[in-house]
């Protein structure tokens, strides 16, 4: 039985009563969750950014840790803070945050905070002494991707000041973080150097008299492609919602959606549609609009060669994707107002799938999937 989940800032009425809606299927999630721990070595960490990757947060954390993920993951604090407000006890890590980030409410609320920095560090380590909390860090090591974390000429002194802190009594050293570049390119060998650096971190957070217990640089594409990255624990984000970056596993997708035909009107061959005329009709055909568009993210740059499906057939989008609505070419088979067009999901009725809108958009499914305008009604199945 659908139920909503959250109710979008606006609301557009549409012939038939119907709204545009984004149905998450959460049986899929646990799937998904179920998979990656029966083949990580260690434990998995749900990465639930973004809410959740677009699906919501407080029902992505309860899924993921009721399928069997023993950790969450975050961006900022704030992140971790709703993720906290959900209820949960399980270990939850914030990896991304400014110097002057609120890193003592982190601590009151038993946030584990990424460190990629002396400066970073030295924020941390002030924010404990003032307020009495120990806090629980992770040390990350750029192994490749010169984003964040600390550049290999700068980890020895990041390691010295971090023992210092811990002998101290302001931080636990809890693990040390990475990252890989080309994960989604299995065997590539940006791979196996990532991990060595990544390796030779620890072994240098060894020797400063650090005690790192868990070791994490496996994202969803390395966890399904290289054990060897595995280590103590895997970060799965993109995997829970069903994307697999490095084609390399069949995960189930968890979203279906969907968008109501709100007007069908009979046009003659050699009639402009939308804004530019960049598509002119070659053929008397019948135009169908949806109440959906970029603002939704429906991605314009996805207008030549996207399509949907109505009615069970596959019907083509006709010029560009405007703001708020987007036209689709339903042939000589008109169909009634209030129809129900998918405009992705599973790919198992034959409908077009996120794989799909990112190939017309030439991008990547995470960015589809996190790009859904909050207006969209959200159901949860």
């Amino acid at each position: 039985m659908n139920a909503p989940a959250t109710r979008p800032r606006t609301s557009r009425s549409t012939t038939g009563g119907h709204e545009p809606t984004l149905e998450i299927d959460l049986a899929a999630v646990a799937a998904n969750t179920r998979r990656f721990v029966r083949q990580a070595r260690g434990e998995v960490m749900a990465v639930v950014k973004a809410d959740g990757f677009g699906h919501g947060l407080h029902a992505m954390v309860r899924t993921a840790l009721a399928s069997g993920a023993s950790w969450l993951g975050t961006t900022s604090i704030t992140e971790a803070l709703a993720v906290r407000a959900t209820g949960v006890d399980a270990p939850v890590l914030s990896w991304l945050n400014p110097v002057d980030a609120d890193v003592t409410t982190a601590c009151r609320h038993r946030v584990d905070l990424a460190v990629p920095s002396e400066n970073h560090l030295a924020v941390v380590v002030e924010a404990a002494a003032w307020s009495g909390y120990r806090a629980r860090v992770h040390l990350q090591l750029d192994t490749g991707m010169a984003r964040d974390g600390a550049a290999p000429d700068e980890w020895a002194d990041l390691m010295t000041i971090a023992r210092r802190a811990e002998i101290a009594g302001h931080i636990t050293v809890v693990g040390v973080m990475g990252h890989l570049a080309r994960a989604d390119e299995p065997g590539h060998p940006a791979n196996t150097t990532g991990l060595r650096m990544m390796l030779d971190g620890v072994e240098a957070a060894e020797q400063a008299g650090l005690r790192p217990s868990i070791r994490h640089l496996a994202a969803t594409a390395a966890t399904l492609t290289d054990p060897d990255a595995h280590l103590e624990l895997v970060r799965i984000g993109a995997g829970l919602v069903g994307i697999d970056p490095s084609d390399s596993t069949r995960l189930r997708s968890a979203l279906r959606f969907t968008a109501p035909v709100v007007q069908v009107r009979r046009v003659p061959a050699e009639t402009g549609i939308g804004y530019g005329h960049t598509h002119v009709t070659d053929r008397a055909t019948n135009l169908a609009l949806l109440p959906v568009g970029y603002a939704d993210g429906l991605r314009r740059d996805a207008s030549e060669g996207a399509w949907v499906l109505v009615a069970g057939r596959r019907c083509p989008v006709a010029g560009v994707i405007s703001m708020d609505q987007v036209v689709v070419d339903l042939g000589d088979d008109p169909v009634q107002p209030g129809t129900e067009a998918v405009v992705f999901g599973p790919g198992d009725d034959g409908e077009p799938t996120v794989d799909d809108w990112a190939h017309w958009a030439g991008t990547i499914p995470h960015e589809i999937v996190t790009g859904i305008g909050h207006r969209i009604r959200r159901s949860i199945r």
